[in-house]
């Protein structure tokens, strides 16, 4: 039997303490171990390592200025790291608490020295749960470098270290700005598989509704109502994040660039568009149970009615013969003509049951005309 998932808040907001200074953070609890790794590369050069700790991170970024690097960070389990991370890069405090607390809407911020702080959203359909993760990518850039944090230690981004790995394409001939173009790129593909997924169950739930309409299905409709809901407050956002970004100055993102950022803001409107289709198309899901449940209900009546129509004739029959009017009164010996003769006629009772018969064969066949069998 479905049942409704037990859900954690959508805004993990809601869950910070009270009363605490702006800009401060705290680590939760649970957060995974941070893991540190760097891509370091240029046109001619190229080097992927993890490292164990943060400083021999840093020695390495700032050993090879003429390089660009991407700083990929992966976990908060360590409050001292972040703090250092933040005095290194200059990164506002903040910013630092919406990475920590990591249930943002995507955005887009400009800092010091045209610098960028963009949050995206990498989403990924469960099959077991027929819902939706989603993880934070938060990105910082700099001048050769730029930095990702998440909570989770898998993301989507293999693809573009592949293309950074062998070269593939433009990415080691372009500025910094535009690997975090790329890492929003990769992220924005992976919605559209998820999309696919939902409009197949989306599907499959409309075949179930179809056969077998009932509260379990309801309940799994909703479910995907919700989040529903939720991918469209991921992908709205998006939206204006990507139009903020091709709003800003060319000190900031290049007009060369622009024209990659114009095609994410394409891929955006697209999937609002596919996430408002399987909104209307789960909705009409609710009206098609509520419709299939009602056609079967119609059905049951109709089977139940006919019964109770060939049973009525019979019922009266039955019911006047129960009467049992005596044809003799015992103490004169009065014959009364009109007292039920038929119960003194030799085959009266057989003759009464060829009736009976006669009449629900009659009622059957007019109901067999009328057509009332056919949706059976």
């Amino acid at each position: 039997m479905a049942k409704r998932k037990h859900r954690r808040p959508r805004n993990k907001i809601l869950e910070r303490k009270v009363g605490l200074r702006p800009g401060s953070f705290s680590v939760p609890t649970e957060s995974f171990a941070p893991r540190f790794f760097l891509i370091s590369f240029s046109e001619s050069f190229f080097e992927e390592l993890e490292l164990k700790t943060y400083p021999e991170l840093l020695q390495r970024v700032t050993s090879r200025p003429d390089a660009r690097h991407w700083i990929d960070i992966r976990g908060y389990g360590d409050q001292v790291m972040l703090e250092q991370l933040s005095l290194d890069f200059g990164l506002h405090p903040l910013q630092m608490e919406d990475v920590i607390n990591d249930y943002q809407r995507p955005k887009v911020e400009e800092f010091d020295e045209n610098r960028l702080f963009i949050i995206s959203r990498m989403l990924r359909w469960s099959p077991e749960s027929k819902s939706l993760d989603d993880v934070q990518l938060s990105l910082f850039t700099g001048p050769n470098y730029v930095i990702s944090l998440q909570s989770d230690y898998a993301d989507c981004l293999d693809p573009l270290r592949e293309r950074i790995r062998v070269g593939k394409g433009v990415i080691r001939q372009r500025p910094t700005m535009y690997m975090a173009y790329a890492m929003m790129d990769v992220v924005l593909d992976y919605y559209f598989p998820v999309m696919a997924e939902m409009g197949e169950y989306i599907e499959d739930l409309e075949q179930q509704v179809l056969l077998t309409p009932s509260k379990d299905n309801l309940t799994l409709i909703l479910d995907l109502k919700s989040e529903l809901v939720k991918l469209r407050r991921i992908t709205w956002p998006e939206r204006d994040k990507v139009t903020e970004m091709l709003r800003m100055d060319e000190d900031v993102i290049p007009e060369s660039l622009k024209a990659y950022f114009r095609d994410a803001y394409d891929h955006v409107i697209q999937l609002i568009d596919l996430v408002d289709n399987h909104k209307e198309m789960t909705s009409s899901l609710v009206d098609l149970h509520m419709a299939t449940v009602s056609n079967r209900m119609n059905d049951i009546m109709k089977v139940l009615t006919i019964i109770s129509t060939i049973f009525i004739p019979l019922s009266f029959i039955v019911g006047l013969y129960g009467m049992n009017f005596a044809r003799e009164n015992p103490e004169t010996g009065r014959v009364y003509s009109f007292s039920m003769p038929e119960l003194y006629q030799p085959y009266s009772y057989p003759i009464l049951l060829l009736l009976m018969s006669f009449l629900i064969l009659l009622q059957l066949y007019f109901f067999y005309r009328k057509g009332w069998f056919r949706s059976f």
